[in-house]
């Protein structure tokens, strides 16, 4: 086939409404900004350096190289995810008024496609944000302040359980695909495979949001991953959701690149893992997510190889201090080569992921 011929009408239609979408979404969330900062500033929702690790040791490594922290802004990943509610609802609404303009077919707000990703990135968002409100004023039920741990799982399970059975009983999802084999069918053992990777993404994101810029990169690089694989699978609505999702982690880094104006917290980095791992089952790329997001899977191991040392082999520790990023910042290397090679990194497997995703057929 010529490229003349793959170039047709309604490709170049589609395309413009994802750049349009992630261009909007960019702008917009660069205007509104300054009110955003303005309102975390005025209301002293303050970062506080963390003094204990994750099985509750203190961790004067973490606090050495994290004091300079102390007092930047949390909630910034609002920015994203309000960005991306009120992009979907505007032009959900300009689609109502005007269905046959331009304008309208915009909207990218669709039951089959945009809905559960939308609604996990909310309902998670919200969680994310009474977490860091907690944090900030010192309160709820974790020692020093926010909600502990164990709370926040139970109820991401719980969304990741309804987002299952959805699914499973609505959408008719029940296989594993494959890419470059084919799809291995697991019947209702899918509800709990979608449970995992939708804990197991969010939970990576949290872990990885450490350094100014890190998480926020990993992700735009990964929603623009999606969007392609979405878009090669005809699902442009869900292209177009992770487009927006990306203009809005585009203009987000640019206030939380070293030195950072304010930090994603809870309330981004929670609801962006999570509707990440919706995006992932949505398209039946699973199996990809490791390749797109290998920065998060390292991230884990080394948290998880670091408690199994320090449990098995009397406290003692394989790395200086986890997440890896702490590791590499105490042997010495500035916060901004860690994240600029984390960057380099998360891209390169992004183009490995993108392209076992297209040529394995999912």
């Amino acid at each position: 086939m010529e490229f003349a011929q793959v170039l047709t009408v309604p490709l170049y239609v589609n395309l413009i409404k994802i750049f349009l979408l992630s261009l909007f979404a960019f702008v917009f969330a660069i205007l509104w900004t300054p009110l955003l900062t303005a309102f975390l500033y005025s209301k002293r929702f303050r970062t506080k350096v963390k003094s204990k690790t994750v099985d509750g040791d203190e961790a004067p490594v973490t606090r050495s190289v994290t004091k300079g922290k102390e007092g930047t802004p949390l909630m910034g990943g609002l920015l994203v995810w309000i960005t991306a509610l009120v992009m979907a609802l505007f032009f959900f609404g300009i689609s109502k008024i005007n269905p046959g303009g331009f304008w309208g077919n915009l909207n990218f707000l669709s039951r089959s496609q945009t809905w559960l990703p939308i609604f996990a990135l909310v309902t998670t968002g919200l969680i994310g944000l009474l977490d860091d409100y907690f944090s900030c004023r010192g309160k709820g039920s974790n020692k020093g302040g926010g909600i502990r741990f164990l709370y926040r799982i139970l109820w991401l399970l719980a969304i990741a359980l309804v987002g299952g059975l959805w699914f499973h009983f609505k959408l008719g999802y029940s296989s594993i695909h494959f890419p470059g084999i084919g799809d291995f069918e697991i019947g209702w053992w899918y509800i709990a495979y979608f449970i995992f990777i939708i804990v197991a993404t969010a939970v990576s994101s949290n872990i990885t949001d450490g350094l100014d810029g890190l998480n926020g990169g990993i992700l735009l690089l990964a929603f623009g991953s999606f969007s392609l694989l979405a878009f090669f699978q005809d699902r442009i609505d869900l292209a177009a959701l992770c487009a927006v999702l990306s203009g809005g982690l585009l203009a987000f880094l640019w206030f939380n690149i070293y030195p950072a104006r304010f930090f994603m917290g809870d309330t981004g980095a929670f609801s962006l893992g999570t509707t990440l791992g919706v995006v992932a089952m949505l398209t039946n790329s699973s199996l990809v997510l490791p390749f797109i997001v290998f920065i998060y899977l390292a991230e884990s191991l080394s948290v998880i190889i670091q408690l199994a040392s320090k449990k098995l082999f009397k406290g003692k520790k394989i790395f200086l201090a986890t997440p890896f990023h702490y590791h590499l910042r105490a042997k010495g290397w500035p916060e901004s080569k860690v994240v600029m090679r984390l960057w380099i990194i998360s891209a390169v497997m992004c183009v490995i992921g993108i392209s076992v995703g297209i040529f394995g057929g999912g």
